[in-house]
């Protein structure tokens, strides 16, 4: 450590010195958190009020002076006594009464206490007959300051006794290494704990503050060793410990939301995980649910899940999507829509709760990642995709879509479709080979997963909208896709901007460009509620789509970053 200063003149006191300390170890501490310990400690007023004690002994010490009585306290109480027996007139009794206040009594004992130069406090003498196999008992003081003291207690079903739960990582517990996993706690403050709840001995130690006395009893088994925590995963819900009735400790609980990256610090509990927020300086970790326990709660959640979205309307558009591309020739959007046949029911078997994440960064002579876009009818998806194609048709892509129906006079293979036959069609449908595929009047229209290929494989970003029950099956290493949903704004804004615009209309056999209706918004409005609740967890970007402009510069900026930025995304990617 490096040499402090103590001060122009060498008489600076102790109490100057540790007023003075925090400031000049100020820049050889590396963190914030630290800093904030040492101002905490060395500032505590009773650590203060210690330090000028010491100094007035110390000096009075050195003054020597010759006390001129030793036991003042006793003489007091011998002239209380005396004077008991004498007549008792006015000013007897106001120095019996003086002598007899507990402030007099106090001051007297202290006098003796320095005249005999006494210091030390008075232990009770050892027990003669100590039984070896007595547990041993350690008291511990702590300096507690705002933040928790990191650490969760029990209590013992057979015993009764208070058991040390779990220690947080990075906590002022855990930082001590003074307590530990299986110490039985037996007094707070002096407040003895054998007859108390948890709750009530959490409320005590949530009330206390400076520094924290506790007597325990050391557990006898040794703790392994656990490895920092290097492990990192992406929720994939949101999670306030305020709201879980389950958790033993709400305080010491880590609220998330859906997206964000956590650091598993600690697995030993099955049932709570310790984790801290990715990047937080905070070091002190919080506890989560485990993905086995949270995957068990939502498990029989599910029936409460699966109400909403058997409520959807059921009319001939919900069941149908569009796909489109840019052709060569006129460059308008040219829309077919097909029935999809795979169900958009919530998939019982996946239940969203943690992904394990690690960082992806795009290198230079890789493939591009391939980008989907979800959202309802309507929301003006393709227009966006159509923005991005002619702001530059040499980086962007898009799919050729296979079909069976007959090619026309204008068309031509592999631009406007990929015309096969039916029996070709059926079996790549059998082999797995389509990514969406459906029927409409008769005919077989998809998109294949060689045609993502193709657009990859001549180094363009390949622009992709398909159903969002879909997307689970294109997170491969192969694509590491990344999931834009296209949301609507409000109802209210989508009367106001979307008055004089059109949606293609599948209620009528042309499938011609009709105003849009105040169902077409409530559907749009329920259709995006839906895939957000039973698909949220799989969509990497949310972007809003009010103003046309001001969401295609927002999506323009995302691929920007996407190509050049560090992402997290599944371990299984890039450790395959």
């Amino acid at each position: 450590m490096p040499a402090l200063s103590t001060g122009s003149g060498s008489d600076t006191g102790l109490y100057e010195l540790l007023a003075a300390l925090p400031a000049q170890l100020q820049p050889h501490v590396d963190s914030q958190e630290d800093l904030t310990f040492l101002w905490d400690m060395f500032g505590e007023k009773s650590l203060h009020s210690l330090v000028k004690i010491h100094e007035k002994l110390h000096y009075y010490e050195k003054q020597n002076p010759v006390p001129i009585l030793h036991g003042a306290a006793v003489l007091a109480d011998d002239l209380a006594e005396e004077l008991q027996n004498k007549p008792l007139n006015s000013e007897i009794r106001e120095l019996l009464k003086l002598l007899s206040k507990p402030n007099v009594k106090a001051l007297l004992s202290v006098h003796d206490t320095v005249a005999q130069k006494n210091y030390d406090p008075v232990l009770p003498p050892m027990p003669d007959d100590i039984d070896d196999e007595e547990d041993s008992v350690k008291i511990i003081r702590l300096v507690k300051n705002r933040e928790p003291l990191g650490a969760t207690i029990k209590k013992d079903e057979q015993t009764g006794a208070i058991i040390v739960a779990r220690i947080m990582r990075g906590g002022a517990a855990d930082r001590s290494g003074l307590i530990h996993v299986g110490d039985e706690l037996r007094e707070v403050n002096g407040i003895p704990v054998e007859d108390k709840r948890p709750e009530e001995i959490i409320q005590i130690l949530a009330q206390s503050q400076g520094a924290i006395t506790f007597k325990i009893i050391p557990s006898i088994k040794e703790e392994t060793p656990s490895k920092e925590g290097k492990m990192f995963i992406k929720a994939l819900f949101d999670y306030d410990p305020n709201e879980d009735k389950a958790i033993p400790c709400k305080e010491a609980g880590l609220s998330f939301k859906k997206g964000d990256i956590l650091q598993i610090m600690s697995q030993d509990d099955a049932t709570w995980w310790q984790a801290t927020h990715e990047g937080d300086a905070n070091p002190r970790a919080g506890l989560i649910p485990s993905r086995h326990f949270q995957e068990r709660r939502l498990a029989l959640r599910r029936p409460e899940i699966l109400v909403q979205p058997l409520k959807v309307s059921n009319r001939k558009s919900s069941g149908f999507r569009r796909s489109f591309r840019l052709s060569r020739k006129d460059k308008k959007t040219n829309k077919s829509m097909y029935e999809c046949k795979k169900s958009d029911q919530y998939d019982t078997a996946d239940v969203p709760t943690y992904e394990e994440v690690t960082p992806y960064r795009r290198q230079t002579n890789e493939k591009y990642r391939l980008v989907v876009l979800v959202g309802p009818v309507g929301v003006g998806l393709n227009e966006l995709k159509r923005k991005l194609l002619i702001s530059d048709t040499q980086h962007y892509g898009v799919t050729v879509p296979h079909t069976t129906r007959a090619r026309r006079s204008q068309e031509s293979d592999g631009v406007e479709y990929i015309f096969i036959s039916k029996h070709l069609f059926e079996t790549d449908v059998q082999n797995n080979k389509f990514i969406e595929y459906g029927e409409y009047k008769n005919n077989y229209y998809g998109t294949s997963i060689d045609s993502v290929r193709s657009v990859l494989a001549k180094n363009k970003v390949c622009l992709l909208d398909v159903q969002p029950h879909t997307v689970k099956h294109l997170r491969t290493l192969e694509f590491k896709p990344y999931v834009i949903f296209i949301k609507p704004p409000s109802i209210e804004r989508l009367r106001e901007t979307r008055k004089n615009a059109k949606i293609i209309s599948s209620r009528d056999d042309q499938g011609a460009a009709k105003p849009f209706t105040e169902d077409d918004f409530q559907e749009m409005i329920k259709s995006a509620q839906i895939m957000e609740s039973q698909y949220g967890h799989l969509f990497d970007k949310i972007i809003v789509n009010d103003d046309l402009t001001v969401a295609f510069n927002e999506l323009k900026t995302t691929f920007d970053k996407l190509e050049t930025e560090t992402h997290w995304v599944p371990v299984s990617w890039l450790h395959s």
